[in-house]
């Protein structure tokens, strides 16, 4: 009998930490005693386990056993832990033996943690079944950092443990595999070659080309696209405010491997990377239906995982029927817009998600749609106060553009398509515009104007005299709060981007405040 460490992991927010199972045997009443900081789902692993390895012919001796999962003041939750207990129990009884990486067995050669340089993860059915995990990605890329050199997981997430370079993946389909494993050194080892990371899709499914009609609503989602400025689209039903916005992804320029690797991370702990043997590509777009929650829209849960503002990360959030959103759901992401990231608190832990996502939001003007043509219109006034007010000046303040979709003609209807600019001609002027953005931000940790901190608007949005001077007015005018005269300017900023400007002119700042009009025009129309 003896003493045994095997390393695996627990996911933290879209992280990971190393965690070392400690397994001891040793004389006295016939128990297993497990300790570390553990959930109800990990603790029920001491039951998985002992019939896992009783119906496998492994028997456990009548002895004390105690397993501890090191670090002891880290939560512990998830099923992934089955299979490395398994192992330290199996190997605190047989010896290591002799196979593993370099010729060692489970834990003899130098490298994790606790002297560990064989990872195992999985879960465990009664008869041995080995069965997936989620969050293996980010758990390889922690046993990565860590120095680990082999890994095994769950054959359904081989391909994405493979992911991460540097480490070698044995795949296991039941507990008599990993066995063979750490005794003989055979095992199923994924190859990479199957595995080729594939291109971006280079045709989308919606595509500009097909949207007729609305030049004003197009030209206001390219300047919000290059400058990944949040955006509100107000207009009657059936004008093609939807289409629009699934559109927004044609235009978005691919993304860099950072960015892939992040987004697989987020949809590795939620369960949606299973069977994927590339890293996402395309930018993602998530719609949620309004009757959604504030919890599934933020994230949160007893074990925190992504919400939906996470799962749009480096992509686009829509809301459509933005007023019909439960309002505690909708006024949660004023935070979010901000910071660009989301903190959930619990007792013991406090997780942050990324939340770097371009929200695109659509609305009809009153619950009938057709407000302010009276002639259509049967809503009263105070129907349309109430439906308006849905929405708080808070959050329309942290919404850069606002633009409206007009009733599309029966010429652009029906006619119109011919000559529709295609998706492709405005994604290389937005990639143009964001290369340029690039440029002026390196080395700020700066990367869209839409992120541009009140203390640096003189040194990127400076204004001349007359540009001064006709802010000057407008401010005025309109009353603006401080944050929507940065907003105006960050906007200008990228429209002057879009042309090939330097300096912001008159001609910029007039296109942004005609975009914060329209919210005025329906929310001031008394």
């Amino acid at each position: 009998m003896a003493f045994e460490k095997i390393c695996s992991a627990a996911v933290y927010g879209i992280d990971a930490s190393l965690i070392s199972v400690e397994v001891d045997i040793s004389d006295g009443l016939p128990v297993v005693e497990m300790v570390g900081m553990l959930s109800p789902e990990v603790r029920e692993a001491r039951e998985r386990v002992k019939t896992a390895l009783k119906n496998n012919g492994f028997q456990i001796p009548a002895k004390r056993i105690t397993i501890n999962l090191s670090p002891g003041n880290l939560k512990k939750s998830g099923c992934g832990f089955d299979l490395p207990i398994a192992m330290g129990i199996f190997l605190s009884i047989h010896g290591s033996g002799k196979g593993g990486p370099g010729g060692q067995g489970g834990s003899g050669a130098q490298g994790g943690p606790g002297g560990q340089d064989l990872f195992f993860v999985g879960e465990l059915s009664l008869s041995g079944e080995v069965l997936p995990v989620k969050g293996v990605l980010p758990m390889m890329v922690a046993a990565s950092r860590e120095g680990i050199r082999a890994a095994v997981v769950p054959l359904q997430n081989g391909g994405e443990a493979s992911l991460v370079p540097g480490i070698e993946i044995i795949c296991v389909e039941h507990l008599r595999e990993a066995v063979e494993y750490v005794l003989q050194g055979t095992g199923r080892h994924w190859d990479r070659e199957q595995g080729k990371p594939r291109p971006a899709t280079e045709g989308a499914s919606f595509d500009f080309a097909d949207l007729n009609g609305q030049p004003v609503l197009r030209r206001a989602l390219e300047v919000a696209a290059s400058g990944r400025h949040n955006v509100l689209m107000i207009g009657p039903p059936g004008a093609g405010k939807t289409m629009a916005a699934k559109c927004i992804p044609s235009i978005l320029p691919p993304m860099t491997g950072d960015e892939c690797l992040e987004i697989s991370k987020i949809y590795s702990v939620i369960g949606k990377m299973e069977g994927k043997s590339s890293l996402l590509q395309e930018r993602p777009f998530r719609a949620p239906h309004h009757t959604i929650s504030a919890n599934a829209l933020t994230g949160g849960g007893t074990v925190p995982r992504p919400g939906e503002i996470s799962l749009a990360h480096k992509g686009v959030l829509f809301l459509d029927e933005l007023p019909e959103f439960d309002r505690k759901a909708i006024e949660i992401l004023r935070q979010p817009l901000e910071e660009k990231q989301i903190r959930i608190s619990r007792v013991h832990s406090e997780i942050t998600f990324p939340a770097d996502f371009m929200l695109v939001a659509a609305m009809n003007p009153c619950r009938c749609g057709y407000f302010p043509d009276l002639g259509k219109c049967r809503c009263s006034r105070e129907d349309i106060r109430r439906y308006l007010g849905k929405i708080s000046q808070p959050l329309l303040d942290r919404i850069d553009i606002c633009t409206e979709a007009g009733q599309i003609g029966f010429s652009e209807l029906v006619c119109g398509s011919g000559g529709n600019e295609p998706s492709a001609a405005i994604r290389q002027r937005v990639s143009d515009a964001q290369a340029v953005q690039r440029r002026r931000f390196a080395g700020t940790g700066i990367s869209f104007n839409s992120q541009i901190p009140a203390r640096s608007m003189g040194e990127f949005c400076p204004l001349g005299q007359a540009e001064r001077c006709y802010m000057e007015r407008v401010y005025e005018r309109y009353g603006l709060t401080a944050r929507t005269f940065h907003k105006i300017l960050k906007v200008a900023r990228t429209i002057a981007d879009l042309a090939g400007r330097k300096e912001i002119s008159v001609e910029d700042l007039k296109e942004a405040v005609c975009y914060r009009s329209v919210d005025r025009k329906f929310w001031e129309w008394e």
